[in-house]
């Protein structure tokens, strides 16, 4: 989606967005100007705002929760593969 739309979709305004870019919590594809956002940059500003918002994190501490869960994420699906592979070179009598 587009800045314009993904502004509208998060209810954010250029200044926030701005910054949360420039801190790394969300990472667009493309340039300014012509950034692209995805349906997953949108659930994790949905997060952030929840976690701002609602839980009273403040921007040291979310820095810290969002590469926690980028950690966790990148953990999950390394394990997933791990069990993948494991499973594709199990042998036959086993299957």
């Amino acid at each position: 989606m587009t800045e314009r739309e993904f502004l509208e979709r998060a209810r954010l305004d250029r200044r926030t967005l701005a910054v949360w870019i420039e801190e790394e919590w969300l990472i667009p594809s493309g340039a300014a100007g012509e950034r692209a956002f995805t349906d997953m940059d949108l659930a994790r500003a949905s997060l952030i705002r929840d976690l701002k918002d609602n839980m009273g994190v403040n921007d040291e501490g979310l820095g810290v929760v969002l590469h926690l869960l980028d950690q966790m994420h990148a953990l999950r699906r390394a394990l997933a593969a791990a069990l993948e592979s494991a499973h594709e070179r199990r042998p036959l009598s086993e299957k």
